[in-house]
């Protein structure tokens, strides 16, 4: 039988329609033998496509992985609101003022959907208020207004046209609702919107092409073939190369020299390297570089 890769890794999974992202944790735990497994952010049981799960000791980078952006393949159709903004909710409303519009119209809605932007969280989302997830008090039939946040929608492409549904590609930063541009378009239109389908083909460096489907997670060699290293995992990161004994002071916690060379105008966080090794996760601390996330090579599931 091909061996497990090392206990500390990455790995890319293409969840299908259905389970929630905790359920996709839940297998990856069982077949992987460890519950010391996270992920970079989550997708409604409805939406298919990237789910990137951090195994052992790099759940750990999970806080540099959630704040990367993200692209989705969307579909949405128009005409119709409903309770959730998506296809799982209740009919509240709907219009066949859809039929009246051209390609060029909805175009021109999208465009003020683009850039920086304040959206309204759907009131059926895991958003806190008053401690308790949202969806909670909506299903009890309770009003929930959500405040506005500021999101940044960096493209939102037409890209399927069959009135009344159409096809977006759409890259955004963490924390944006798709359901809420649907909702949002329909909205701008005037004639009302919800998500009835949801893709997520990409976060930050990461494509869902080649990602493991669930029944994946249980062969041995499939999962070593798709196994990403703490170090790959971190390629967006600001890079510096230490020594041996560099790397022996910082996995002690210890700040060293911070090289003239490496990031003079970033503050961090630096990925810290001996070969291709991750050391540790570092920042500026002056001139010199603090550990704040040490990664021993002793550092397992």
């Amino acid at each position: 039988m091909t061996a497990l890769p090392p206990a500390s890794g990455l790995l890319r999974v293409d969840k299908p329609a259905g389970p929630t992202s905790h359920d996709v944790v839940a297998v990856a735990r069982r077949a992987l033998g460890t519950r010391r497994i996270g992920h970079t952010g989550t997708l409604d049981p409805l939406a298919t496509g990237l789910l990137v799960l951090c195994v052992g000791a790099a759940t750990r980078l999970v806080e540099f992985l959630t704040g990367l952006p993200k692209c989705y393949r969307a579909g949405v159709r128009l005409g119709v609101r409903t309770s959730t903004d998506d296809l799982e909710g209740e009919v509240v409303a709907t219009s066949d003022a859809w039929r009246t519009f051209a390609r060029a119209d909805v175009a021109r809605a999208l465009a003020s959907l683009r850039g920086r932007i304040h959206q309204r969280p759907p009131s059926f989302s895991a958003k806190k208020v008053g401690g308790e997830s949202a969806h909670y008090r909506a299903r009890r039939g309770e009003e929930v207004t959500l405040p506005a946040v500021e999101v940044e929608v960096h493209a939102l492409e037409l890209v399927d046209w069959a009135p009344p549904r159409l096809g977006l590609d759409v890259r955004c930063s963490a924390g944006t609702y798709v359901r809420a541009l649907a909702r949002d378009l329909g909205e701008a239109l005037g004639t009302g919107a919800h998500l009835e389908s949801l893709r997520r083909t990409e976060i930050g460096p990461f494509h869902v092409d080649g990602a493991l489907d669930l029944d994946a997670l249980h062969d041995p060699g499939a999962v070593t073939c798709g196994w990403i290293t703490p170090a790959a995992a971190l390629a967006h990161l600001p890079r510096i190369e230490v020594d041996a004994e560099q790397a022996a002071r910082l996995a002690h916690g210890q700040s060293i020299p911070l090289q003239e060379t490496a990031g003079r105008a970033e503050a961090g966080p630096f990925a810290v390297l001996r070969g291709d090794e991750l050391i540790a996760v570092g920042e500026r601390a002056g001139d010199r570089l603090r550990p704040r996330k040490v990664f021993a090579a002793s550092d397992g599931a």
